[in-house]
């Protein structure tokens, strides 16, 4: 069965080349065919695996060694596919959500010009994210992490007509490129201090009573480097904002279920280095809480529909690289489950609501839609409880264990954290309910013309709604942190500190149901309330994203901007590179001009060259001897 595995990665592949090659000849319904039948076929695949991973209680991992890539002495580098219990989670992720997306994109892409390059970069970003999730060495991992990276920068940039869509593209792909580089030195001083790249092999030599050469701090911030471009993490948190530019299911795929998560997978995929680096994880936990509330207080006042759940989103991730910091690896991969279902529903409402509102996205300019798209309205609204924390909806069961060991977990966890945390949830309830009410149940504040033109999103799309808000509603009934306990052991609460678990437990319902209620007593009460704090400072801060993005521009853009202009430029390319060869240029020219001058025409010349220069030699001769 193992070798399914390698079907399970190529399925997407040649969905990306059929598409590429023959989709235009070939019309949208062979696009539509094999951009989702191949999805759908990786998924099956992936599930026949699982099975037989948990027909065997999952005690050995299946194993496939799809190409040997090179032998260099005594070391064999592999392209080998990897399913335990931890991939086993991530690639039903992929395949699954990922495969209702695709769906969902034949209805809200169908009029699109580029149809066929759009299922042909979707299945492409499937492949190399199946690789990065199956892949058992880092080697293998990284090929798939710069290849999502590459295919996010195609699908980000995908109208890319628009010069602004086409720069949010150049930023995603520039500032994962900065925690790449990151990641390829932790690659290296895995290498040096080990001896290889398999992550299996890596885990155990740091388990072991003798350290490696290389610290395990030291590899973890520079893995984790990389996780914060992937995540999207402080201080590389600012490109995922701006991927709103690219369609909606796109965001959907990156934001929710696949891209993004691929740095908490990086970090509980190599927790066995994490156990042992106490300094790492601190810094994982700190930035991890850190970025949840800063872009928590952010999406609390945005306008943007997408870009609420964009901020939505780096704040969910920083909840999960919480977990993983204190040591609770699997409840970061619970969170990383539940979130894909509700998020993706989250940002597939969205786009049913745009797609409603012929291209609006503003929720200034929405109001009243609860009736007149119902279907959408519900899912959005069942996701939106689950992401608050509504029990016992899947976000709450999830959200409340990362709450739970930030506060009472040995590797880390305190009450400080655990407020920042908790302060975090509650932001995220009130600007999700807030996003809830001015779109759906406000008074209409939408044009004649766009109000006229409402109406109920295809099936293809409410479909793949319907499911996903199913999935939000119940799958946080899922044990998952302690079905992966035998992989991702959970870290020790002291025992004084396990009388509060019930009482924090209370207080994650209190903090839902407060964030709703203080949404509804803002906006829904008194719609004037609401405007009036647009003209404090506060207010102004936050719209404008503490000034994250002009800070960067001003400081780090321009004046590498101006050092590649006046010293690589002008200086290194202009002056020296085209200066010498421009240089040699002119020489040899007026070399030949110069010999061009012996061509005269005349015999008599020529025969006294010949003659001077038989002198000279027979000269040079006499000399040598």
């Amino acid at each position: 069965m193992a070798h399914l595995l390698t079907w399970v990665v190529l399925l997407p592949l040649a969905g990306f080349v059929l598409n590429g090659l023959f989709g235009n000849r070939l019309g949208k319904g062979f696009v539509t065919v094999v951009g989702c039948g191949l999805p759908l076929a990786a998924f099956a695949a992936a599930m026949a695996c699982v099975l037989d991973l948990l027909a065997g209680g999952a005690r050995e991992p299946l194993v496939h060694v799809a190409y040997t890539w090179a032998v260099v002495g005594d070391r064999t580098f592999e392209v080998a596919f990897w399913l335990d219990r931890l991939s086993a989670v991530m690639v039903l992720i992929v395949t699954g959500v990922g495969s209702l997306i695709h769906i969902y994109s034949t209805g809200y892409m169908h009029e699109d010009k580029s149809y066929a390059r759009y299922f042909a970069y979707l299945n492409l970003f499937l492949f190399f994210m199946l690789l990065l999730v199956l892949g058992r060495s880092l080697l293998v991992l990284f090929v798939g992490w710069e290849g999502v990276g590459l295919a996010s920068y195609l699908l980000i940039g995908f109208w890319f007509e628009d010069p602004e869509k086409a720069r949010a593209g150049k930023k995603a792909f520039v500032t994962n490129r900065i925690g790449d580089a990151g990641f390829l030195l932790g690659m290296f001083a895995v290498f040096w201090a080990v001896g290889t790249l398999d992550m299996d092999r890596v885990n155990a030599a740091y388990m072991a009573a003798t350290p490696p050469a290389v610290a395990a701090s030291v590899v973890g911030i520079l893995l984790f480097i990389g996780a914060c471009g992937k995540s999207a993490q402080i201080p590389l948190h600012v490109w995922l904002p701006d991927a709103m530019a690219g369609p909606t299911p796109v965001s959907a795929l990156i934001h929710a279920a696949t891209m993004v998560t691929a740095g908490v997978y990086l970090v509980a995929r190599m927790s066995g280095v994490y156990m042992h680096a106490e300094f790492a994880s601190s810094v994982v936990a700190v930035v991890g809480v850190a970025t949840a509330f800063f872009a928590a207080t952010i999406a609390v006042v945005q306008t943007d529909i997408k870009k609420v759940l964009a901020y939505s989103t780096v704040s969910q991730l920083g909840l999960m690289f919480v977990a993983a910091g204190v040591g609770a690896y699997g409840v970061a991969i619970f969170h990383v489950y539940t979130h894909a279902f509700f998020k993706a529903c989250l940002f597939l409402g969205a786009g049913s609501v745009i797609h409603a509102l012929s291209g609006e996205q503003d929720i200034r300019r929405m109001g009243g839609l609860a009736r007149r798209i119902p279907v959408t309205f519900v899912t959005f609204a069942v996701a939106t409880a689950a992401i608050a924390g509504i029990p016992p909806l899947a976000g709450f069961f999830s959200k409340d264990e990362i709450l739970w060991y930030a506060f009472a977990s040995g590797k880390g966890g305190s009450p400080l954290l655990w407020a920042v945390a908790a302060a975090t949830a509650l932001m995220t309830a009130f600007y999700m309910f807030r996003l809830l009410w001015l779109t759906f149940f406000a008074k209409s504040r939408m044009s004649h013309d766009v109000e006229h033109h409402v109406h109920e999103s295809p099936l293809s799309m409410t479909g793949v709604l319907t499911i996903l808000a199913v999935l939000s509603a119940v799958g946080g009934f899922l044990a998952l942190p302690h079905w992966l306990e035998m992989q991702l052991p959970l870290p020790p609460v002291p025992d004084a500190l396990h009388h509060f678990e019930w009482t924090l437990l209370v207080v994650s319902v209190v903090i839902a149901a407060t964030g709703l209620a203080g949404a509804w007593w803002f906006f829904g009460n008194d719609a004037a309330r609401a405007q009036r704090v647009h003209a404090k400072g506060l207010h102004r801060l936050l719209s404008a994203k503490y000034y994250v993005d002009e800070f960067y521009e001003r400081w780090l853009g321009a004046p590498l901007v101006w050092v590649s202009d006046r010293l690589f430029l002008n200086f290194g390319d202009r002056m020296l590179l085209d200066g010498t060869l421009n240089g040699l240029a002119r020489l040899a020219q007026r070399g030949a001009g110069a010999l061009s001058r012996i061509q005269s025409g005349s015999l008599h010349r020529y025969v006294l060259f010949v003659l001077a220069g038989s002198a000279a030699l027979l000269l040079w001769s006499i000399g040598r001897v």
